[in-house]
């Protein structure tokens, strides 16, 4: 378990705590423990040159001085420094969830699935920046550049949304990447159209119901 540095910069002065980077990543999705997270119970202004943060200016900055309360704002609203073979295997694991997508959703110009390898050695022709963004995101992006190298199409499904008007706000990030249209009903309710691949519509949906506890209406629209 590699050991890292994470960091904030509050009020123009920069905090730091040493972490174990697989317990922080945990603590900042939410599920991990913050004991298991610390690697040593001390913040610092550097952590390189040893420079110990003073509790004056750790409650000023924070507003306690509580070091575990501290270090878990640190870890969730600050930056986790990631390793090179960390970010090389999030990388790999991106590219990998990309490619499954594409192997469920693609077909060439005669509606033929491609092969696993295909797709990878158009993908390395392409040059494409894989992120940190959803794999569904990335999915759209990389399309339009392997549609320079391959002749590759992803059928879709189109599909009308309601959503109550208390979950538009939760839901509209969902939504922005498939959304043809969108019409503002008078009750608040957020009405889109939406063009989805077909081997998405369970993750979706799933996503979708957690926002909005089962409560947008969903219709599939035939062309």
């Amino acid at each position: 378990m590699p050991k890292v540095v994470a960091r904030i910069k509050l009020k123009n002065k920069h905090y730091e705590i040493h972490v174990d980077l697989d317990e922080a990543l945990k603590v900042r999705g939410g599920k991990g423990d913050i004991t298991a997270a610390i690697d040593s119970p001390n913040v610092y202004y550097d952590l390189n040159k040893g420079t110990l943060a003073s509790n004056t200016d750790l409650k000023d900055a924070f507003g306690i001085t509580d070091f575990y309360e501290i270090a878990k704002i640190i870890i969730t609203k600050g930056e986790v420094q990631k390793t090179q073979e960390f970010r090389d295997a999030e990388k790999e694991n991106k590219i990998k969830q990309v490619v499954n997508l594409l192997l469920r959703n693609a077909t060439d110009q005669h509606g033929r699935p491609f092969t696993e390898d295909r797709l990878k050695t158009a993908i390395d022709q392409s040059h494409y920046n894989f992120d940190n963004r959803p794999a569904e995101q990335q999915m759209i992006s990389l399309l339009a550049e392997l549609k320079k190298i391959i002749p590759i199409k992803i059928e879709t499904k189109k599909i009308k949304l309601t959503i109550p008007a208390r979950f538009t706000g939760q839901a509209y990030g969902l939504l922005k990447d498939y959304k043809e249209s969108e019409d503002w009903l008078a009750n608040g309710d957020l009405q889109v159209i939406m063009n989805m691949p077909p081997g998405i519509l369970i993750d979706f949906y799933e996503k979708l119901n957690e926002i909005t506890h089962g409560a947008a209406h969903s219709e599939e629209m035939k062309e």
